[in-house]
């Protein structure tokens, strides 16, 4: 007892380790992949999607494979009773074979009552003198009669022997009948025997294989039967992924969402120079499916919706959410493409700021795109391109902060 208690810790330890170096792996493919949430957050979306289709085909694949197991087992039932409906058929040409034998007899025991008025008749020709020769005429046909009589009894009883496998006197008994006055006329039995064997004929040979493939037939349900359930036991394991990645993806969302909130509330006031915003998830009770709502209130105005700014403040919103995700979740590069063409030149002045700050803080390169003089005097190096002749375009690059400091060293 004492082994099996530790062979028993062994195994426990062993599955430990087990779920330790898979949570172990998990860790680390989770933590390589915070850096990439936002692309994860559409992949799993898309993943989402690609699962509940495949769960689908699934739910599709399984009636199918239930509607099959069912016309299964009818073919099974209707195979199981072909062999009684053929054997009840069977006994019942027996019987009306039995009653035709039957009959034969009936007309054997007619035969001996034929020979017993031959003798009669002999008895009489003792007498009548005068009448033997028709006697004697009349006893050859008789014999003839008697003869014939005897080789279709002959004939009969063989027939009896080859269809029953009895003697004619135990055709009674297998029939049922006590005595010979019960049979049947002949007529109606030879017209129902010909009738028998006609639908005999028409059901075709017994099929000596029914058996087996009664049995391949259920090696077939038993299989669909655990292929159902590897089925139904492979979708309760994607729903539980589904529900654990959902679980994980609204945990992380909501995370993510919070400190971006907060940053973004912090930069909306420095852009602006005062005012308040704040954003939130609308449209569904789950993150994963919920809209965002930007709600803005530039110093001097109301609480809006973004939609309802002119066209510079909805820029200096849009960047400070920009610059509140990049403050969350850093990037080693990001291009800003003419996000200051709408704004003004105090505006102008307060996103430069601001990108310097961010800048010097964290270890992004921002790379703008830009014709505003103002951005172009506070970047660090300026790249352009210039044609110095005709047809020919050439790129001429300033370094500005190295500039400043050769100018400051003169």
């Amino acid at each position: 007892q004492l082994k099996s208690s530790i062979n028993k810790l062994r195994e426990t330890v062993a599955d430990h380790k087990k779920r330790e170096s898979e949570c172990q792996l998990q860790y680390n493919r989770l933590e390589a992949q915070s850096q990439l949430r936002r692309e994860r957050f559409t992949a799993n979306k898309k993943e989402l999607s690609s699962w509940r289709e495949r769960t689908l085909g699934a739910t599709e694949r399984l009636d199918d494979l239930l509607k099959r197991q069912n016309d299964v087992q009818d073919q099974a039932q209707t195979l199981s009773e072909r062999p009684s409906e053929i054997a009840r058929k069977r006994q019942d040409l027996l019987d009306l074979s039995k009653s035709a034998e039957e009959a034969q007899s009936k007309a054997s025991d007619e035969l001996a009552k034929g020979e017993t008025e031959q003798s009669d008749a002999d008895r009489e020709s003792q007498i009548a003198e005068a009448a033997l020769s028709d006697a004697r005429e009349g006893m050859v046909r008789q014999q003839g009669l008697v003869e014939q009589a005897n080789q279709d009894s002959r004939v009969v009883a063989e027939r009896i022997n080859e269809k029953l496998g009895c003697l004619p006197e135990e055709v009674l008994k297998q029939a049922g009948l006590e005595t010979v006055t019960d049979l049947p006329a002949q007529e109606t039995v030879e017209r129902d025997i010909s009738k028998l064997l006609r639908a005999r004929d028409a059901i075709g040979p017994v099929n000596l294989r029914a058996e087996k493939e009664l049995e391949d037939i259920n090696e077939r349900i038993e299989a669909m039967g655990s292929e159902r359930e590897d089925l139904l036991s492979a979708i309760a394991r994607l729903r539980h992924g589904i529900s654990s990645l959902n679980n994980e993806g609204r945990q992380r969302l909501l995370e993510a969402f919070d400190e971006v909130k907060t940053h973004f509330e912090d930069l909306f006031v420095r852009l602006f120079g005062g005012g308040r915003a704040f954003i939130e998830l609308t449209g569904a009770d789950d993150p994963l499916e919920a809209g965002l709502e930007i709600m803005t209130s530039p110093p001097g105005k109301k609480l809006q919706v973004m939609s309802l700014l002119s066209g510079g403040e909805q820029a200096l919103t849009a960047l400070a959410l920009l610059f509140a995700v990049f403050l969350t979740n850093p990037a080693p590069i990001c291009v800003l493409d003419e996000v200051d063409a709408p704004l003004d030149d105090a505006n102008v002045d307060r996103f430069c700021s601001m990108l310097e700050e961010i800048a010097r803080s964290g270890t992004t390169r921002f790379l703008c795109v830009t014709h505003h003089r103002m951005t172009m005097a506070r970047m660090d190096r300026l790249f352009g391109v210039t044609m110095g002749e005709r047809g020919v375009s050439q790129l001429v690059s300033v370094d500005l902060g190295g500039a400043e400091k050769f100018r400051d060293s003169a």
